[in-house]
């Protein structure tokens, strides 16, 4: 037996990877074609980002709450959310949820720590990138970290924005990126996290200047665990 995941998904293509992640991976560990129930619900993006940019995180833990409470009514046993950016409004979701979360930002730092790492870059949505997420959670596993100047920030939401939640990867955006990361290995970091769901899909960790970190399949792999122990 295994538990009923849901994912409380913002953005598409981020939560089309943690599905066919955990689909993908499931059968090593269930057998041949079986993986977990999985339910999913999102509201628009749009009405994320309304909240998001008048900083209103209470509002932004009200639609997780709502996707939540849907997907536990259809019989949902662990929750989780392939977006690392609204984990802003997770403590405000967690103490009202009708079941249990799973923290993309603590499946990123137990890894980091298992395999060794000290100093990580943050890449993601402006948001994220100055915001606590990350850094909070990394302090608490003793872990450093770093993000991208002013200039890069810009740049790299941008990217997210008008190219990668719409499922457009191109080549340029994917040299600009390992420029990013390069900086990020001068300035000290050992490993990178890739903290938008989408950035895995656009930089391959073969040619990247830095061990990654890929949040949305850690997350995807956290759940999976999670939902067979």
């Amino acid at each position: 037996m295994s538990k009923h995941i849901a994912i409380v998904a913002c953005s598409a293509e981020g939560a089309a990877l943690c599905y066919r992640t955990i689909c993908a991976e499931a059968p090593e560990l269930m057998g041949r074609h079986m993986h977990p129930e999985i339910s999913m619900h999102t509201h628009p993006l749009g009405g994320y980002m309304e909240h998001i940019v008048a900083g209103n995180w209470e509002a932004v833990a009200g639609l997780m709450l709502s996707s939540v409470s849907k997907l536990a009514r259809a019989g949902a046993e662990l929750a989780v959310c392939p977006d690392n950016t609204i984990h802003q409004a997770f403590e405000h979701v967690v103490e009202k949820s009708p079941i249990p979360w799973l923290h993309i930002a603590e499946a990123v730092a137990r890894k980091a720590k298992k395999a060794g790492f000290g100093k990580l870059g943050i890449t993601g949505t402006k948001y994220l990138m100055t915001g606590p997420v990350y850094p909070e959670v990394l302090e608490s596993f003793g872990l450093q970290w770093a993000i991208p100047g002013q200039d890069d920030r810009a740049r790299i939401d941008s990217i997210i924005f008008d190219e990668l939640v719409k499922g457009v990867f191109t080549e340029k955006s994917r040299l600009y990126f390992n420029e990013v990361i390069r900086k990020l290995r001068q300035a000290g970091c050992d490993a990178v996290i890739l903290g938008c769901t989408e950035i895995p899909l656009l930089v391959d960790p073969e040619d990247c200047p830095l061990p990654v970190l890929d949040s949305t399949r850690l997350l995807a792999r956290a759940a999976l665990k999670q939902a067979l122990a």
